[in-house]
């Protein structure tokens, strides 16, 4: 492998693995707080990209960086609380609740999809990237600016996410509702206040991962399917419940990922995922960063 071969690979494993980890890492809160699995989180990164391409739209190109993504994360908070409430609420307490909002969940993911298809049309759209121009490095790598804003911006709001659900009082009572739920009822927390945070935080984080994929490829209605895929991966990679290790995962997965495609093609290299993920699995259970699910962050 030549220099600029191995420092191209190296730029595409970047940026795919800080679209994962936020992808994945509100994939992993979610089902840290709540014991689901939401299978319409992919399509909220299609619904981010969508609803910033038309506040873009709306206000002008010029301004868009700034307030457009601002007020797609107010519309993705508000997005998810809605889900929360209607396919996740109304089951608590059932017995059967994983597999009921399985259902719920896909119901809501093609609810989501045909209602995009039904608003903006089957027409494929692209936003503009974030900052014209590229960047180069010393002559060896060559990058799009919006490339780079992803690579920077993706860990600074990961490092946010860690202290905010370290730190602030929201965050802990987060923590403290996933690690057990009864508990921290007793302490005063409210429970069904933090579901609808969890999934307004997730929704907001996959949101943002749909504005930042929406400059880099064409957007449709579908555009989630597949990154959903990667994120579980990534989220089972880092253990069910670890959001740290899902972050760690993400990074990793990606990198593997873009050198898998350099050296043995797009069309192998799903497979071999999943089949890295089955070899990790039979030796770690628990995942390759997890200890004990649910309980770590």
């Amino acid at each position: 492998m030549s220099l600029d071969a191995f420092t191209s690979v190296l730029l595409s494993g970047l940026v795919l693995s800080s679209l994962y980890a936020l992808l994945a890492s509100g994939l992993s809160l979610v089902w840290t707080t709540l014991g689901i699995f939401n299978f319409a989180h992919g399509v909220l990164m299609a619904v981010g990209a969508y609803v910033t391409w038309q506040i873009s739209q709306s206000i002008g190109e010029t301004y868009w960086i700034g307030y457009s993504i601002a007020l797609m994360i107010v519309v993705m908070v508000m997005l998810g609380a809605v889900l929360e409430y209607v396919l996740i609420r109304p089951f608590y307490g059932n017995k059967n609740i994983v597999l009921v909002t399985v259902m719920t969940t896909l119901a809501g993911l093609t609810f989501l999809e045909n209602g995009i298809q039904a608003v903006w049309g089957p027409r494929l759209k692209q936003l503009p990237p974030l900052i014209d121009g590229n960047i180069s490095i010393h002559g060896l790598l060559t990058l799009s600016a919006h490339e780079a804003v992803i690579i920077v911006v993706s860990p600074l709001i990961l490092i946010g996410l860690y202290y905010f659900l370290n730190y602030s009082i929201i965050g802990k009572s987060i923590r403290a509702v996933g690690q057990n739920q009864k508990a921290a009822k007793l302490m005063g927390i409210n429970v069904s206040r933090s579901f609808i945070l969890t999934f307004g935080l997730a929704a907001a984080l996959t949101g943002i991962a749909g504005a930042f994929y929406g400059g880099l490829r064409l957007m449709n209605p579908t555009m989630g399917s597949e990154p959903l895929v990667k994120a579980l991966i990534v989220v089972i990679f880092g253990g069910l419940g670890n959001i740290s290790g899902t972050i760690a995962a993400a990074y990793l997965i990606g990198f593997l990922e873009a050198f898998l495609i350099y050296f043995i093609g797009l069309y192998w290299t799903p497979s071999l995922l999943f089949l890295f993920m089955i070899f990790v699995l039979i030796f770690r259970h628990e995942g390759l960063f997890g200890e004990s699910a649910r309980t770590t962050t």
